[in-house]
């Protein structure tokens, strides 16, 4: 009769336990250490996808002109500012002339004087012709002596001497004249193409020498992007093939429509990159500063159809010795790291898949955790915090 009160205790103690006992089995299991874990699944498709090649560049002008004297001097005056759109025939600004202006206007009279002294060459050619003829008719009819017809045939020949070397002085001070007018022609600077002024390298009252830049321009219409691609991935890489642009500025925006112009024949031996010109379909609006950075994806041609998976599935197992290259794949509810031979990539996030999976296996795509091989798995359409 005395051990009837313990017994009570004793089950009723049980009674509590036991519950307990039971929802903290429940809770570990469904929310604690021992719960399963949150994943998404994706299913390995058969798809041809068409691989995408990245690559950084900078902004470029494919035409680019450099204004300046061919001769040193001072500038005398600049018209155009940094930013201005200037035509073809335009003078973008003007040399110091010094003496210029005074030796041409001097040339101008050294060349009226040797004008007239042609004038008085001319003449005297024609009065030792006129005498000339005149002795040797004379000298025909015995009416004069064989020295004097000889020498007026003398002077006719010093007198066409005469004539052709005031022609050559003459030629000569239109030559030096025609020489100066073009010097000072050059003193101006002209715009030989319509165009966009991109630097202003000297201010009026600076001395230059000869060939140094005083106005620099830019063909808007040039523009193009100087872009460096991963040789290892810039296979198939081909003149025409479309692009977009994403410029420094329009980060986070979708970019302008382009297509790749050419291959250049070198490539980088340091970096290990291909280089190729990316022009614009259309130039955008404003336009963009020479050397900004742009992001540049070239759509390759498509790849013969295989298995694809997200690119997000991709994870990197390692050890102590090495890492493989894999995914968890799920089989009959179970998890098993499978590792993969991959290839090409898209910009949709999905990669190819050479070795290792099939169409139709199914992989998990992200997880709530850390998976390994042990752990138990509850597939959910969408992870909390995911942007799928």
């Amino acid at each position: 009769m005395k051990r009837l009160p313990i017994q009570k205790r004793t089950l009723a103690m049980f009674a509590v336990i036991i519950p307990l006992f039971v929802l903290f089995v429940y809770v570990a299991l469904r929310s604690g250490p021992l719960a399963p874990v949150s994943v998404t699944l994706a299913t390995v498709e058969t798809y041809d996808i068409t691989p995408t090649l990245f690559g950084i560049g900078t902004v470029e002008a494919r035409y680019t002109y450099k204004i300046g004297p061919t001769f040193a001097g001072r500038v005398n005056h600049v018209n155009v500012n940094v930013g201005d759109s200037v035509k073809a025939g335009q003078e973008l600004g003007g040399m110091d002339p010094v003496d210029i202006d005074e030796r041409i206007r001097a040339q101008d009279a050294a060349l009226k004087r040797a004008k007239a002294q042609l004038d008085e060459a001319r003449a005297r050619l024609y009065f030792a012709q006129t005498q000339a003829q005149r002795y040797e008719k004379l000298f025909a009819l015995r009416a004069t002596s064989e020295e004097l017809a000889a020498t007026r045939r003398q002077e006719l020949q010093v007198a066409e001497a005469g004539l052709n070397a005031a022609r050559e002085e003459v030629a000569r001070i239109r030559s030096e004249q025609e020489a100066l007018i073009a010097q000072r022609d050059n003193l101006r600077l002209i715009s030989p193409v319509d165009g966009l002024v991109v630097a202003r390298d000297a201010d009026p009252g600076t001395t230059i020498v000869a060939g140094q830049a005083v106005v620099e321009l830019i063909d808007p219409e040039s523009l193009w992007v100087n872009v460096h691609f991963d040789q290892i991935h810039a296979r198939g890489l081909a003149a025409d093939l479309p692009a977009q642009i994403v410029l420094r500025s329009q980060k986070g925006e979708t970019g302008a429509a382009g297509h790749v112009l050419w291959i250049e024949p070198l490539a980088d031996a340091v970096t290990e990159e291909t280089l190729a010109k990316v022009v614009f379909d259309q130039l955008p609006e404003p336009l963009p500063p020479i050397g900004e950075l742009a992001e540049v994806n070239v759509d390759l041609p498509a790849l013969p159809p295989g298995p694809v998976l997200p690119n997000a599935a991709i994870q990197r197992i390692k050890s102590k010795l090495s890492s493989k290259l894999g995914v968890w794949q799920v089989k009959n509810g179970e998890l098993q790291f499978t590792p993969v031979s991959l290839g090409t990539s898209d910009l949709d996030g999905r990669i190819q898949v050479r070795e290792g999976l099939k169409a139709g296996d199914q992989v998990v795509v992200y997880s709530a955790k850390a998976l390994n091989t042990h752990t138990r798995i509850r597939v959910v359409e969408h992870l909390p915090g995911v942007k799928q």
